[in-house]
């Protein structure tokens, strides 16, 4: 069985190899051109298919059985009896990639059990090099030092970021009234990461349209770090075994949780 380090440095060497293949289009003309339709059912733009194919071209060269999860291809086995499922966003964040807005980032997530029980996650800012990495009982990290979630207790010091576009914008305005800043950046892996560094205090998405490859790596990422991770109704987050089930998230420092769910369904505090 490989060791949890034999998983950073395969994520580094994708994480590299993505960023080499994908400098000279990051903010191109015809970055954000769409190819086919993904396995998720969104438009996959020419910069999500070449960051895939990275991935399956190291992961096929590497030795291993593999089932990869992909937003791009859907499924994919390579070897015979994997064990080891990697869940993967080949970028998150495609529009900011697309037009050089720098905060993008790949997510990879390393299960033996199905997506309930994440062993690895780890995601970089392709923009920055910044790497946020976890394993499962021993904390998260950020590039070699390790983070915690904020310890801000009151609601009206938070900064959020919260995703609630049309028609779901009532539903998170009462809980943006109540906070200090909001800022919406575009990359939900990063952002959640940014939750289990303390840059942010949560997360909230309540569109219902957040996927198994968005968030694996940052769930786990979150929790290590000491943070929360709930569907909107306050359960454990339910992340099904393909890329066609829709969530919603909130990720908090578990310090003001339970308002938090209550402000994004429109209720006073």
């Amino acid at each position: 069985m490989p060791k949890h380090g034999y998983f950073l440095d395969l994520s580094n060497r994708i994480a590299d190899a993505v960023h080499e293949r994908i400098k000279n289009v990051v903010g191109t003309f015809n970055a954000n051109d769409i190819v086919y339709m993904g396995a998720d059912g969104t438009p996959t733009k020419m910069i999500d298919d070449i960051s895939e194919k990275v991935i399956l071209e190291i992961l096929e060269k590497e030795g291993r059985p593999f089932r990869i999860l992909s937003e791009e291809c859907g499924e994919k086995i390579i070897g015979d009896l994997p064990k080891y499922t990697i869940i993967v966003d080949p970028i998150d964040g495609t529009y900011n990639a697309s037009f050089g807005i720098p905060f993008y980032s790949i997510s990879l997530a390393i299960t033996t059990n199905g997506p309930q029980d994440v062993c690895f996650g780890y995601v970089k800012n392709l923009a920055t090099g910044d790497v946020f990495y976890a394993e499962k009982g021993k904390g998260a990290f950020l590039n070699t030092e390790r983070i915690q979630i904020s310890s801000k207790v009151e609601i009206n010091r938070f900064c959020i970021s919260a995703y609630g576009y049309r028609p779901h914008i009532e539903e998170t305005a009462t809980l943006l009234k109540n906070v200090r800043r909001v800022r919406v950046l575009g990359s939900v892996a990063l952002e959640l990461c940014y939750v289990a560094a303390g840059k942010f205090d949560a997360f909230v998405d309540v569109r219902g349209s957040l996927r198994l490859t968005d968030v694996a790596a940052g769930k786990l990422i979150v929790e290590e770090a000491g943070g929360k991770v709930t569907d909107g109704s306050g359960a454990p987050l339910k992340l099904e075994d393909n890329i066609l089930n829709k969530v919603y998230m909130v990720a908090s420092n578990d310090h003001a949780h339970e308002t938090i769910l209550k402000l994004s369904k429109g209720d006073s505090a």
